[in-house]
């Protein structure tokens, strides 16, 4: 049971108000940052769903009623957004990983095993507080690999030389094969246990002043069985008893009077029973090619869900491919719009000129379709109901969520609407770090 590792105690303390929360000086503030990815906010406001933990840290707290992701609503970008304080289109984190364009004209690749210093151009939470001399742990935190300011990571793919690992290794939370393959024949709820096993060994042992801690079953499952099922009232559901076992561990290493919680999602989650495959169209105009077995284009488009980035790798031909694909790909049906470069940026996608991660046209998905990768069947296809995101942020089901709670937050006070881009700034200004290049101001109005 939740209660069981999350002790009533704790509970009744939070709803009550009764923890005292250091003010003094001295007192070295501390910010736990939990990310329950494709958490969709409206499923907070169904009272059936069994999520204890995180509904006495909003009642302690302070809540949105939404949280608007930036675009793509897409889990490396909006990460990276709420770290950093600004948009794709200065961060330039597009996909979940780098797009990676082949010399020989096949399919574009998304690689998320590069450095962060490749991937994300803009500063970051930790690298501020390193700056100040502060420490950061992170536990399946995204486009950070090889990043500079984090101390302790037990990493989405984590390296087994490391000292998390190896903290986990001697307490049998984990073998060291099970760290050599850790994403290699397990399930999405046992990673959820080992990376929070992995969290509660950095706040007890090393009493980071930023940890950042990513939940990803919640996503899994929604994928496959879409959002607001029984199968996704149980991961939530065992999200809260991740997050139940995060704040008994600052309890239990005698930090949480000082330390705050953000509770956080990348974007919510949309049901869809409609498939478009772009590139079977681009086969059809032969601007796809087979050879061999495999294909190579001149254009290709890469799916991320509600909307995909279409490239022409030969910037020689885009005056002349551009009119034509626009209007093509605007008359398939769910297909709902079709921008231009320079169109998009007014969604918060980054110039062409700016990086090569930015497409030359952006489409966007009615709802209830999406897109695929295929490259073959029917250019539209049925499909049993999944799950997905990306869509425009715009879209009420990509709202995620927001909860401040603890040592620097105001309790009572409920936020309405905001925007993701507000959660860095919050929490530069709890920590005492500079992030001066954010695009939108802290959320003061919770702040003691």
């Amino acid at each position: 049971m939740i209660l069981h590792t999350f002790r009533a105690s704790v509970l009744t303390a939070l709803l009550a108000g009764t923890v005292s929360w250091s003010q003094t000086p001295a007192a070295k503030p501390i910010v736990i940052v939990v990310s329950i990815d494709g958490f969709p906010a409206r499923a907070l406001k169904d009272p059936r769903l069994p999520m204890p933990v995180l509904r006495s840290l909003a009642a302690s707290g302070s809540a949105a009623t939404e949280m608007r992701p930036i675009n793509p609503t897409v889990t490396w970008p909006n990460h990276t957004a709420m770290i950093t304080g600004v948009d794709a289109s200065h961060h330039f984190v597009m996909a979940n990983g780098l797009i990676v364009q082949p010399a020989d004209g096949s399919a574009p690749t998304v690689e998320p095993w590069v450095d962060k210093d490749k991937l994300v151009h803009a500063r970051t939470l930790y690298e501020a507080a390193a700056e100040k001399g502060l420490t950061t742990g992170q536990v399946d935190w995204v486009a950070i690999y090889g990043a500079k300011g984090v101390r302790w990571s037990f990493a989405e793919k984590p390296d087994i030389h490391s000292q998390i690992p190896q903290e986990l290794i001697a307490q049998g939370l984990v073998t060291p094969d099970q760290v050599e393959h850790f994403g290699d024949d397990s399930t999405p709820a046992w990673r959820d246990q080992i990376w929070t096993d992995a969290a509660i060994d950095i706040i007890e042992k090393h009493r980071p002043d930023l940890l950042l801690l990513h939940l990803l079953q919640t996503d899994t499952v929604q994928h496959e069985y879409a959002p607001l099922t029984n199968a996704a009232y149980a991961a939530y559901a065992y999200a809260d008893h991740c997050l139940g076992r995060v704040v008994e561990a600052a309890r239990k290493a005698g930090i949480l009077d000082r330390t705050t919680f953000i509770i956080v999602s990348d974007h919510g989650f949309a049901t869809y029973t409609h498939s478009i495959n772009p590139n079977v169209a681009l086969i059809e105009q032969g601007l796809i090619r087979k050879e061999g077995s495999t294909f190579h284009g001149d254009v290709w488009v890469k799916a991320e869900g509600g909307v995909a980035e279409l490239f022409i790798r030969d910037p020689n031909r885009r005056a002349e491919l551009l009119p034509k694909l626009k209007t093509y790909f605007a008359g398939i049906p769910g297909i709902a719009h079709v921008y231009t470069n320079e169109e998009a940026r007014a969604l918060g996608i980054p110039a062409e000129a700016d990086t090569n991660q930015a497409p030359q046209l952006y489409l966007a998905a009615a709802p209830n379709y999406a897109f695929d990768d295929n490259t073959s069947g029917p250019v539209v296809s049925d499909n049993p109901a999944r799950g997905t995101h990306g869509y425009l942020n715009s879209m009420p089901d990509m709202q995620s969520l927001f909860i401040a709670s603890g040592a620097a937050v105001k309790p009572g006070i409920a936020l309405g609407n905001i925007d993701n881009l507000r959660v860095a700034p919050t929490i530069a200004k709890i920590l005492g770090v500079a992030l001066p290049d954010a695009k939108e101001p802290p959320l003061n109005e919770i702040l003691r």
